[in-house]
């Protein structure tokens, strides 16, 4: 990486650069400029790279040597994007994937063997829940579920093969808070390897690994793109650990491609301007949503009718920019206000530049049962807005029409 400039104090992170604020870091940190003095790093289209001779090529496979060999392990543009999402959150290094999913479950599949156990809050995205209890029971890997406005039944779920404690924060769909120092002090209690699903929130507004996280997961698609371009994921937090996933996936092929790690790399340079504008409407959307009669129940976590106000406030800059809703009607009620939607997009994806309206019991969470949504805090009349980056008058309009 690019040496970089010392801003404010003389001070080292854990990978021994000088500390810098979180705009510098996205801004500044950079793969090596080449022969040609560029401003703006190049893509580096290439599946693999050259050797000098042969003792050059037998040292680098022997790990010798940092190198690059072959995109499938590593390539300057996701090295580049991978070192500012670890500098953001304070993590010693980490792994780039193609997708969010495959940082989930190369991550996990990565750190658990046969016979081990996770325990996980309930609430978390429906593929998530579809690894836990479809896929990992093939290989012997059991689950428990803890409910998220329960954190105190955590202990008498933790079992001798329990390995790993997992959690989303904010959770999706339904933008609950779990207090991820309390987390901290469970994983460190029982020696168990906390994972966090920081996607909601990114390493702007949050950084789990300060309350005790030992990695942090991230869905690149959403926010960290934050214009519905590219596919990418990414898990940074200890070396040790990180370690094992990387060699998991250099074996199964998860990569990121460097063009898309480009793409991603140049959206962390805005990340924290287009978060404070989401932040700001998406607050300003939930404080409309909670004095309209339409709407029974509206959930955000920098409300203070929202139940873990107080951690929130406590772990995280700003409330994000998803607001989850229950229109008054259940489901037609809800399928109709969809239905009149003018300005806001019908989706799946959030952390979008344009605001995103998603019903998640039909789409994002349809694979899970009545009962599985009823456990996890998803009613059918639960709505998800991405609120995007237009005009809050314009959104507000919107939202309010189609409720009628």
């Amino acid at each position: 990486m690019e040496n970089l400039q010392a801003i404010g104090k003389d001070e080292k992170d854990c990978n021994g650069y000088l500390k810098e604020n979180f705009e510098t870091i996205a801004v500044r940190t950079q793969s090596a400029r080449t022969q040609f003095q560029e401003h703006s790093v190049p893509l580096y289209l290439t599946s693999s790279y050259v050797f000098e001779d042969s003792e050059d090529m037998r040292a680098s496979f022997a790990e010798e040597k940092q190198r690059n060999i072959y995109s499938r392990f590593s390539n300057p543009n996701t090295s580049e994007f991978v070192e500012k999402i670890a500098r953001m959150e304070g993590a010693e290094t980490g792994f780039a994937f193609a997708t969010g999913m495959a940082a989930v479950f190369s991550t996990l599949a990565a750190l658990l063997d046969s016979g081990d156990h996770i325990v996980s809050a309930r609430s978390v995205f429906g593929s998530t829940h579809g690894l836990f209890t479809k896929y990992f029971p093939k290989w012997n890997i059991s689950h428990s579920y803890f409910d998220v406005n329960k954190p105190e039944t955590i202990e008498e779920l933790i079992k001798p093969e329990t390995k790993v404690l997992f959690a989303e924060s904010p959770t999706n769909p339904g933008v609950d808070i779990l207090d991820l120092e309390y987390l901290g002090e469970i994983a460190r209690k029982y020696n168990l390897i906390l994972i966090i699903d920081n996607c909601f929130a990114t390493p702007y507004l949050q950084n789990p690994i300060k309350f005790g996280a030992d990695l942090v997961i991230h869905s690149a698609t959403k926010l960290i793109d934050g214009q519905g371009r590219v596919l990418g994921g990414v898990t940074v937090g200890r070396e040790d650990l990180i370690r094992e996933i990387y060699l998991f996936s250099r074996n199964t092929g998860p990569a990121l491609s460097p063009f898309n790690a480009w793409v991603l790399s140049k959206s962390l340079e805005t990340l924290a301007v287009r978060l404070d504008k989401h932040c700001d409407n998406a607050l300003k959307v939930a404080e409309f949503l909670q004095e309209n009669k339409s709407i029974q129940l509206v959930k955000y976590p920098f409300l203070k009718s929202h139940p873990q106000y107080e951690v929130a406030k406590k772990q995280m800059k700003l409330g994000g920019n998803v607001v989850a809703f229950e229109i008054k009607g259940g489901i037609k009620a809800g399928r109709k206000f969809i239905d009149k939607l003018q300005l806001c997009t019908r989706s799946a994806n959030l952390g979008d530049t344009r605001t995103i309206v998603t019903h998640p019991a039909s789409t994002t969470h349809s694979k899970l049962s009545p009962e599985e949504l009823s456990s996890a805090g998803i009613a059918e009349g639960l709505v998800r807005v991405s609120v995007g980056l237009e005009n809050v008058e314009d959104i507000i309009k919107d939202l309010k029409q189609a409720l009628g």
